[in-house]
């Protein structure tokens, strides 16, 4: 990756109304305010509601004999609040065992997709696997899986379905919270992804090919933060595993041999067996649980999530530049004006070698470092700058994202997004 972005457009809030002044003629008006639910697809709002009474404006002179009044409605609504509840899973289980415990917990995800072909609409179906969070009915899933979907299936182990609405999603991070109207379901444990070790016993619980309903398949950890370019452009770290992931299992969990739930399968490595090219077999890839928590729980809480951010365009220092002397590191593109690399000191052209204490050498590895900081955080930085070395302390702000964006008009299109597999390449499935 040639270049990364430490920094997004932050979210636009809507300037507060002008309020007219009052008319001296007597009129009176009521006005009822609603909330605007949008979405891409189907979904619903976890915005806290606020409490209030309503308000009135009195108008009245020396020789006025009647009042005039206005009532604002707000609605009242009860916060959605995530509860964390610990499980002992100190027990290592078998395959079948962990199978058993689980496959009630795991669902088969079924949506229809509705293309504009040419002023002629056709309605496809994809399929995907997602897991259970709640008792209630939030469910985890691939973004990839829901994309650009009119409608949302959820279908549990023993048969029974549910129509499913979209909480919100990341599309970044691939994820997308979706929501069912029922009670009483079998959640899953959410384990630690940072506990896992190269080498260590995983099962995926899925549905390959959309037909194959809740398969297991069985295998190892082949390694951690493998760097891969999905082939929507995005770079993410994920868990590599010999586990067989196809099409179809996009959105399930992957669990470790304690029964929790460590990964979210994602991706494949795909390739041609023709012209004397070898296949490429279970080559697949899972996001790391750790790195998707707190977004998951920001959706289901507020409808939005918050990302740690410093203000700056980066890119690795290049070999040309070496061989001129200039030090390796994440050299700066640009500053966002007001942001907190520019009230730090950063400038354009600053080289970044060190943070913290550690080694810089890549604009990947301060993505990292400024990924795994939290608000408030301060990232001591070593910078090189036209010849000489300045040591500055950036303090990480947080950048707020809704997780429900405007929807886009419909495009005349004759391709499905999602599901996509590049060959001899990364690609969801």
């Amino acid at each position: 990756m040639l270049e990364s972005e430490l920094h997004s457009e932050q979210e636009i809030i809507p300037e507060e109304p002008t309020r007219e002044a009052p008319q001296p003629e007597k009129k009176k008006t009521h006005g009822k305010t609603g909330l605007k639910i949008t979405a891409l697809v189907l979904c619903c709002s976890l915005l806290s509601g606020g409490i209030g009474a309503g308000s009135a404006l009195l108008f009245g002179g020396k020789d006025q004999k009647e009042t005039a009044s206005t009532t604002v409605q707000m609605g009242v609504r009860e916060n959605t609040v995530v509860d964390i509840a610990h499980i002992d899973t100190g027990k290592e289980m078998t395959a079948a065992e962990v199978y058993a415990e689980n496959v009630n917990s795991t669902v088969g995800i079924t949506t229809s997709i509705t293309t504009n072909f040419w002023g002629y609409q056709t309605t496809s179906a994809a399929s995907g696997s997602g897991f259970i969070l709640t008792a209630d009915g939030y469910i985890l899933t691939n973004y990839h899986v829901i994309e650009d979907s009119s409608s949302i299936t959820v279908t549990l182990y023993d048969g029974t379905a549910y129509d499913a609405s979209v909480v919100g999603y990341d599309e970044n991070s691939d994820i997308a919270v979706l929501k069912v109207e029922a009670e009483g379901l079998s959640p899953v444990v959410i384990g630690d992804s940072d506990n896992l070790n190269v080498g260590d016993s995983v099962i995926a619980i899925g549905n390959p090919l959309g037909e194959l309903t809740f398969s297991l398949t069985a295998g190892a950890v082949s390694a951690l933060d493998r760097e891969v370019t999905m082939s929507s452009g995005v770079t993410m770290d994920l868990i590599q595993t010999d586990c067989a992931i196809n099409s179809g299992n996009s959105g399930g969990a992957l669990f470790n041999m304690y029964g929790e739930v460590i990964g979210i399968t994602n991706a494949k490595y795909s390739g041609s067996g023709s012209m004397g090219s070898a296949s490429i077999d279970n080559i697949g890839f899972a996001i790391p649980i750790n790195q998707v928590n707190a977004t998951v729980r920001s959706i289901i809480e507020n409808g939005y999530y918050a990302k740690p951010y410093i203000g700056v365009s980066v890119t690795s220092v290049g070999e040309e530049s070496l061989s001129y002397g200039l030090p390796e590191g994440a050299a700066v593109k640009a500053v966002t004006e007001d942001s907190p690399a520019a009230a730090a000191g950063l400038q354009v052209n600053d080289i970044i070698t060190d943070v913290n204490g550690t080694a810089i050498t890549s604009s990947d590895e301060l993505v990292d470092v400024v990924r795994a900081a939290a608000a408030g955080d301060k990232l001591t930085m070593t910078v090189y700058r036209q010849g000489e070395t300045v040591e500055l302390t950036v303090e990480v702000g947080e950048q707020i994202q809704s997780a429900l964006p405007e929807p886009e008009e419909p495009t005349q299109d004759s391709s499905q997004q999602g599901q996509q597999m590049l060959p001899w390449g990364f690609g969801n499935n």
